[in-house]
């Protein structure tokens, strides 16, 4: 078997979401700066040698409801300020091409991408904007259903309006995103969505950030059937890291704390809430963390082999040329045991040929997989 960790380093590895612009702006940190709570920053995807990075444009729509645009302007500025302040170290990814002289350049990329459809305000003219300024794929939904397309997260919640999919409008906004050629993203929505967004776009969908249904039973994964769809499409489905979408048996221990941890985070939240200020997700995080610290002998996180199990699934339903990183870096608490930030991802290229895949599958998993989906996608928007 070649050396995993020669493969690792000779490939040009991507992950396609993290979380990580809320600490830019909320947190007023730098990429350059001390890791600290966080799972990724320049020296950490330095070791494990990530060369790129989309970083989601994520607004809490709760909080923010009323100004979904300026948040997100606010977010994509944060990218923008650290770009400026690493032009050395760092440079914008706006095509595929950008990703792979970014890396013989010795930089690191950093691309975005918009984690919400609530945040073009139901204005087609936002998301053109959006476009302009660097942002080249769009989640339709987060945990929310917005005004035009529903989500896998409230479906169970009679108080919300759902569409029973996507709206006249919302088949508008995957047409338009076809068009300008940003990738649509199915991670969060619902299955009915799910099926009109195959209905109705031309070009390979993307799965940002999302794992297997069948080997764990969240409605935020991905059926085989769905992942099939996305293979048909030519897409991709990024597998995510979160412990409650890779372990059934965790997705049931965290799930049953919900309660328990919501009222801690009430209590945490309520001086934010008294001065009339948003609530930064690392607080609601950090309540997290404390609560596992205190309770970690009675629930076992998953390993690293629960993610490498996904990945593996993926493959062997999709296909090789469908399966990528989606890490969700900075987007939850806490990561599997093995897992502690960018660093360690060699070991998932270690992991994985140890399960008997070759370098040259290794290459397409680890990146080559989501370059392609990202070229095609600007292709079929320049032959329109």
């Amino acid at each position: 078997m070649p050396d995993p960790a020669k493969v690792h380093f000779e490939a040009i590895v991507i992950d396609a979401h993290a979380d990580t612009p809320q600490r830019f702006v909320d947190e007023g940190w730098d990429f350059t700066g001390e890791l600290g709570e966080g799972m990724l920053n320049l020296e950490t995807a330095r070791y494990g040698n990530l060369a790129a990075e989309f970083f989601a444009i994520w607004v809490e729509p709760t909080q923010w409801r009323g100004r979904y645009s300026h948040r997100t302007l606010q977010l994509i500025d944060g990218v923008y300020e650290q770009l400026r302040r690493h032009a050395s170290e760092m440079r914008l990814g706006l095509t595929p091409e950008d990703i792979v002289s970014a890396r013989s350049e010795g930089k690191f990329c950093a691309l975005m991408g918009i984690e919400g459809g609530h945040s073009i305000e139901n204005e087609l003219g936002l998301l053109r904007l959006y476009h302009r300024l660097g942002v080249r794929y769009m989640t339709l939904t987060w945990a929310n259903s917005n005004e035009w397309a529903d989500s896998s997260g409230d479906l169970d919640d009679p108080s919300v309006q759902h569409h029973g999919g996507l709206t006249d409008f919302g088949r508008e906004v995957v047409r338009e995103m076809n068009r300008l050629g940003m990738m649509v993203d199915v991670s969060h929505v619902s299955d009915a969505t799910f099926w009109d967004v195959m209905q109705t776009t031309h070009a390979p969908v993307l799965a940002s950030h999302s794992c297997a249904r069948a080997l764990t039973d969240s409605a935020r994964n991905l059926t085989d059937e769905q992942m099939r769809a996305i293979a048909t499409s030519n897409g991709a489905v990024m597998v995510n890291f979160y412990p409650s979408f890779v372990d059934e048996r965790w997705r049931r221990h965290w799930k049953a704390s919900e309660t328990e941890r919501d009222a801690l985070r009430a209590s945490v939240e309520a001086e934010y809430r008294e001065r009339g200020e948003p609530v930064p997700y690392s607080v609601q995080m950090q309540v997290d963390r404390d609560y596992y610290a205190e309770h970690a002998g009675e629930m076992q996180l998953p390993g690293i082999d629960a993610v490498v199990g996904h990945i593996d699934y993926v493959a062997q339903v999709a296909g090789i040329d469908h399966v990528g990183l989606g890490s969700d870096f900075d987007g939850f608490s806490l990561l599997p045991e093995g897992i502690e930030s960018a660093a360690d991802l060699p070991k998932i290229t270690a992991a994985l040929m140890e399960r008997g895949y070759t370098a040259e599958q290794m290459k397409k998993i680890l990146g080559g997989n989501l370059l392609r989906v990202f070229g095609e996608v600007q292709q079929e928007a320049r032959t329109e």
